[in-house]
């Protein structure tokens, strides 16, 4: 069983019209709706996208960086390609066990669910 990237959007932005003031200082809180590619199910994940200009100019504390991707500058395309790219390689035998493999990167709606 393979992942797939079913959409990437922003609640704050219209992504297919968003461009940063500056393309090498900015972030984004990107909302991935992923699940196998034989279905037509998803699960949501999330991912903090920012530049390391913005970084420095923001963060002046100590902070872990789990579901981060810093990137040099704003390219939508190649963002997704990384995104995809990931995505592509998580495999298993069951959904859980891609799941967990994206939680490893991407903050997963069901990490530490408990029934």
């Amino acid at each position: 069983m393979h992942a797939v990237v079913k959409s990437i959007s922003c609640d704050e932005f219209d992504l297919g019209a968003f461009v940063p003031e500056d393309r090498s200082c900015f972030c984004l809180n990107l909302h991935l709706r992923i699940g196998l590619a034989e279905s037509s199910g998803a699960d949501d994940f999330e991912l903090c996208v920012c530049t390391p200009e913005w970084l420095g100019q923001t963060v002046w504390e100590p902070r872990w960086g789990r579901h981060l991707l810093i990137v040099r500058e704003y390219s939508l395309p190649s963002i997704e390609e990384h995104i995809r790219t990931y995505v592509a390689q998580c495999d298993g035998n069951d959904w859980s066990a891609i799941a967990i493999k994206l939680a490893r990167i991407f903050v997963w709606e069901f990490e530490d669910y408990q029934t």
